[in-house]
């Protein structure tokens, strides 16, 4: 069954004329075996080669690069895109806003991952990688006062242990989360109104960045655990009851 389904122009037992011309171009990278920014035949060939007219593979084409499988710029060949987490984003948001799945569901599938990531970061992080994380975690308490900037440095923290540990994919799903963390951590930060609250959350992220800066696996593992222990509850009772949140 293919990966993607289309309406359009019916073309058999094939499926649509689109779905096919979709297919025709995933299966020539494969084929080809196309990496990253290497280019792609232009609309005329594919159409030419399945007997299709332009239209269709314009359409194609315009799927393709919706789902950051090519990229598609004026005046140049189309080109093999890199993976990217926006694609997952997309879908996250979309079933947390129709309700089917919820922000808890989330929270514990990235939970899970974290704890991977940072045992990763704790094993490969390079000495640059490292001070960037310790770094992000200052930079949280040195701005604690301002909740905006609290929020892109703690998205950029778990970004930066999930790009320390050296595995694309969990960078890119750890990059799919940030959308969601944009609404729901300084919802958390707002919950947290005691100045103890606040100052026990700051030192989670910074005991976090010295196990990965010390190559503690273990301690990375249990701190990633504490500060989601600590973190979910807040976060759910933030999006949960905003009225209650002190601004």
């Amino acid at each position: 069954m293919s990966a993607v389904s289309m309406s359009g122009p019916t073309g058999g037992e094939g499926g649509s004329l689109v779905q096919r011309a979709i297919d025709t171009v995933r299966n020539h990278i494969r084929t080809e075996g196309l990496r990253v920014g290497d280019s792609l035949p232009g609309e005329g060939h594919f159409a030419v080669k399945l007997g299709v007219s332009r239209a269709v593979m314009r359409e194609a084409f315009g799927v393709l690069a919706a789902l950051r499988l090519i990229d598609v710029g004026n005046g140049r060949k189309p080109r093999v895109s890199a993976i990217d987490g926006a694609v997952i984003a997309s879908s996250l948001d979309h079933a947390v806003s129709t309700a089917q799945i919820s922000v808890a569901e989330v929270w514990d599938v990235r939970r899970t991952i974290e704890l991977r990531t940072a045992a990763l970061a704790a094993q490969n992080r390079t000495d640059a990688e490292a001070q960037v994380i310790v770094d992000l975690a200052e930079a949280m308490d040195r701005d604690h006062d301002d909740m905006t900037r609290v929020a892109a440095h703690d998205i950029a923290f778990h970004a930066a242990i999930a790009r320390a540990g050296r595995n694309a994919l969990f960078v890119q799903i750890v990059a799919s989360f940030g959308p969601l963390m944009e609404e729901a951590v300084p919802a958390a930060w707002k919950t947290r109104v005691a100045e103890e609250d606040r100052v026990s959350t700051l030192e989670r992220h910074r005991a976090l960045a010295r196990a990965i800066l010390n190559r503690d696996v273990e301690a990375a593992i249990e701190a990633m655990d504490a500060h989601f222990d600590a973190s979910i509850g807040d976060i759910l009772r933030g999006l949960s009851h905003p009225e209650t949140v002190h601004a």
